[in-house]
């Protein structure tokens, strides 16, 4: 990605560098290096930010590697009090030393860390930083997602990612600045919530100006002292009182209505800090059975994403294919993506944000339950809620999958017990939004019922589901051989949604012995077919509040995408979409 695609499209300064491109680096198989000055054979190149795993890297090494090394000599103009260098996503844990210093420990694969540099900056010669990464693949305790824990893929489970897989860069501010902006959109108000964390040597007297606008049309602009290093205000918006006038300001895939914002912190009459920024005035809820945007029922459409590229993996090859996805998801039908198994880039949230597009966000999972990978997780989940919670694309959390990392659900209380604290402390760290404590079978606490059912035979799906009375359903239908809801968690009425299904297996070019599905198709009418079939059933069945199909593109050896892994139709976009919305034909 080049330096222009600012990585952080929540609080945005003009003054940075991207520090991607071509950087030294080392294996270390054995873990013998402790620390960057004990002689580290630098004797390969690699592509910053694409994992080494990837084509892209410049290395397409996927054999396993518990320990890799980077550096990088950049020079840097110093034009600034203070000094921040920012990573993306590491994966998994990972320790940062600049001209020799250590400035930055972290653990967590999926989202990011900051350090401050300045005290560790030389002048007169270049920088030299050094990062180590820490990657097990056969640690099984640990977020991981789709990473396989096999030399080659199998299943459902992709190539691995070690070490940076997200952008690298460093911004450079004042010594008092603002660190962590949050929107809450207060729908019923007609407010947005603003909260303001600084940071930095100056502790009282400072303020933060807020201006809020439209286009040309200035919503608010005020001004608001810290307490402390904090300010937590609520803005209100003019309400005109009458919906079509209110329409005019709500966010939905349909109209993304962006409010951008200006933040500006002073001390006294200087300026300290100046940011930009973007919200949205939208709500999302629960009335009974119904999923509500805005106030409204809304049936939800969405297509499950994997996230992966075939040269890339992880990382997308650039901004470009961030925007062309949520485009493509769009063209097909579809309101919103499952992300499944992965904590997006943010730069694919904000054009998700611009362009109209709903997403679940999904915890990656661990594959084995212990105390240390209930640890990991819940702080690596608290931090991926804490970057992406002003999103207005964003609309449900998931922090489990199919009982994935807590497999004995049924029988072991500490596995309930996870799903259940995951759940609540979800609702905590957000009250905005729904939480679906384990998506796909055995649900305990969850605001809404995902069930996962790959029957590819339509009208069988019809009879099971067409039903309004669920009690029989839940009594019997086992999807995977899973019960539907735990003992002692009845189904209250909350919404339904299929949030997998289909996975029909299409692709003339390669033999199916190598490639597979939860059914399959050898030609592109039978193909199109199929899945009309499905999307009616699923758009027709009054008891689904909405659905998720299996999957925007072929994944390595799944071949059940609408799209093949280049992003190529299978058949004609516009073929997709009718079927998808049940439209035509």
């Amino acid at each position: 990605m080049s330096q222009f695609e600012y990585p952080r499209p929540q609080l945005v300064r003009d003054g940075w560098l991207s520090l991607n491109g071509e950087w030294d680096f080392a294996y270390d198989d054995e873990l013998q290096y402790g620390g960057p000055d004990e002689g580290i054979n630098w004797e390969h190149r690699i592509q910053v930010p694409f994992a080494p795993e990837s084509a892209a890297s410049g290395l397409g090494d996927q054999n396993f590697h518990p320990c890799v090394w980077y550096r990088l000599n950049f020079d840097l103009i110093r034009d600034g009090e203070c000094v921040l260098l920012h990573f993306g996503a590491v994966d998994y844990a990972a320790k940062v030393w600049l001209n020799g210093r250590l400035v930055a420990q972290h653990e967590g694969g999926h989202t990011p860390f900051t350090a401050d540099i300045t005290d560790a900056l030389v002048t007169g010669a270049p920088q030299v930083l050094i990062v180590r990464a820490e990657d097990d693949p056969a640690d099984l305790h640990k977020p991981r997602g789709k990473q396989d824990w096999l030399r080659e893929p199998h299943s459902i489970w992709y190539p691995r990612t070690t070490g940076i897989w997200q952008t690298v860069w460093i911004e450079q501010v004042a010594a008092t600045y603002i660190k962590q902006l949050r929107w809450t959109p207060i729908f019923d108000g007609f407010e947005i919530g603003c909260e303001v964390l600084a940071a930095g040597k100056q502790k009282s007297g400072l303020s933060v100006e807020v201006r809020l606008s439209l286009g040309d049309k200035v919503l608010a602009d005020d001004i608001y002292m810290l307490v402390g290093l904090e300010a937590n205000r609520k803005i209100a918006l003019s309400d005109p009182g009458i919906d079509d006038s209110r329409n005019e300001l709500l966010w939905s895939p349909e109209r993304p209505i962006l409010i951008d914002a200006e933040l500006t912190l002073r001390h006294g009459d200087r300026v300290l800090d100046t940011v930009r920024s973007y919200t949205a005035l939208r709500s999302v809820s629960l009335n009974r059975d119904r999923f509500m945007l805005n106030g409204r029922p809304y049936q939800l459409r969405l297509v499950l994403d994997q996230g992966y590229w075939t040269e890339s993996l992880m990382t997308a090859p650039n901004d470009e294919a961030l925007r062309r996805d949520v485009e493509l998801a769009k063209a097909m039908g579809f309101n919103g993506v499952r992300k499944h198994q992965k904590i997006e880039d943010p730069r694919y949230l904000y054009w998700a944000d611009k362009l109209g597009l709903l997403v679940w966000e999904e915890m990656p999972s661990a594959y084995a339950f212990s105390p240390r990978a209930v640890t990991r997780l819940v702080k690596e989940w608290t931090e991926a809620i804490e970057r992406d919670y002003s999103h207005p694309c964003v609309i449900v959390w998931v922090p489990f999958n199919e009982s994935w990392g807590v497999p004995n659900l049924t029988a072991m209380q500490a596995h309930r017990n996870a799903v259940e604290a995951l759940y609540h402390l979800t609702r905590v760290l957000d009250a905005t939004r729904p939480v679906i404590g384990n998506d796909g079978w055995e649900a305990a606490a969850t605001d809404i019922l995902g069930i996962h059912d790959y029957d590819g035979e339509p009208q069988r799906l019809r009879a099971r589901y067409e039903s309004q009375e669920s009690q029989t359903l839940f009594d019997r239908r086992r999807p995977g051989g899973r019960i539907l809801t735990l003992d002692g968690f009845p189904h209250r009425g909350q919404p339904i949604v299929l949030t997998e299904f289909g996975g029909i297996a299409y692709d003339p070019k390669a033999p199916s012995h190598h490639t597979w599905g939860y059914s399959r198709t050898n030609t592109a009418e039978a193909f199109e077919g199929m899945y009309r079939e499905l999307l009616k059933v699923v758009n027709e069945t009054p008891m689904f509040s909405g659905f998720c199909y299996t999957q925007f593109a072929d994944t390595f050896q799944e071949t059940n995408g609408l799209l093949n892994a280049d992003r190529t139709p299978k058949i004609p976009l516009e073929q997709i979409n009718s079927a998808t919305r049940n439209a035509g034909r």
